[in-house]
């Protein structure tokens, strides 16, 4: 499991949340997107998510709904990719895990993508924040919410090296459970992250926040990409949260409204316009 406190800078440190003690945690059985397509017996993943997005959502943004009454996460499990999916209970015992290695005070939550511009969450507070030691990166490979089996997409993690500028929202610790519930069902559907506690600054100061860091030992990590290969996978690939382009457009538009600058976010930024353009 990637700690990445060696990385930190020694007044930065991160605590990872233990794993959950099952057999196999965090070792997805994901096809790679070199691997065929699916028996013909068996709907291809792309018709069962394409078909989940047009007849059920018309490109509509994920909600709170969703999460709380699993509407989306239904379509999930009827695709070809179900066998990765975590059970409500495994999720449960992971946000429990989670609060309890910082059992105390209220909760801040860093954001560094869709939580930027799609929180979904019932916070107290919103803060400008950076973190030290991780990064901003297109390193997760989504064949579901924003890709297929066939062409998957490329979100959002938390990588090892340098600084990521984001926001924190504080949630008041009497609803803590209840909105990371909403929450993991939304981040940790296939335990695509470790939870994180990590120190992070604001203009208010210091505080330790949950983030969600990417977990290296999974076939959905994607690693360090050249900005026009992902900027090629950004600008086609579309699963059943909506075109991955949608994904990059909102988090780009959301950096620019909070005054961030993300070296990665612009090399792609400048990586599609010139794909498009051609």
């Amino acid at each position: 499991m990637l700690t990445a406190t060696d990385s930190l800078r020694k007044t930065d440190t991160i605590a990872p949340v233990p794993a959950v003690p099952t057999a196999a945690a965090h070792v997805l059985v994901e096809a790679q997107p070199s691997v065929p397509q699916p028996a013909a017996a068996e709907p291809p993943l792309a018709h069962n998510v394409h078909a989940a997005v047009e007849q059920a959502y018309h490109g509509a943004p994920l909600c709170r709904d969703d999460l709380q009454h699993g509407s989306r996460r239904a379509h999930y499990l009827a695709t070809t990719m179900a066998h990765i999916a975590w059970p409500e209970a495994r999720l449960a015992r992971s946000v429990d895990d989670t609060l309890a290695a910082n059992p105390t005070g209220d909760v801040w939550v860093f954001g560094y993508g869709s939580l930027i511009w799609n929180p979904l969450l019932h916070f107290a507070e919103k803060r400008s924040a950076k973190i030290y030691g991780l990064h901003r990166s297109f390193c997760l490979w989504s064949r579901v919410n924003r890709g297929t089996l066939e062409a998957p997409g490329l979100v959002l993690g938390l990588d090892k090296g340098g600084a990521c500028a984001g926001v924190v929202y504080r949630v008041e610790r009497a609803r803590a459970r209840e909105e990371l519930l909403l929450m993991w069902r939304r981040e940790m559907s296939t335990g695509a992250y470790v939870p994180t506690w990590i120190k992070t600054r604001t203009p208010a100061g210091t505080v330790l926040s949950l983030a969600f860091v990417i977990d290296h030992t999974l076939p959905s990590y994607a690693g360090r990409l050249d900005p026009a290969v992902a900027a090629q996978t950004i600008n086609t690939a579309a699963g059943l949260y909506g075109p991955c382009l949608d994904y990059f457009t909102n988090t780009a538009q959301g950096l620019v409204e909070h005054g961030i600058d993300d070296p990665e976010m612009s090399a792609v930024g400048a990586a599609l316009a010139t794909l498009r353009a051609g």
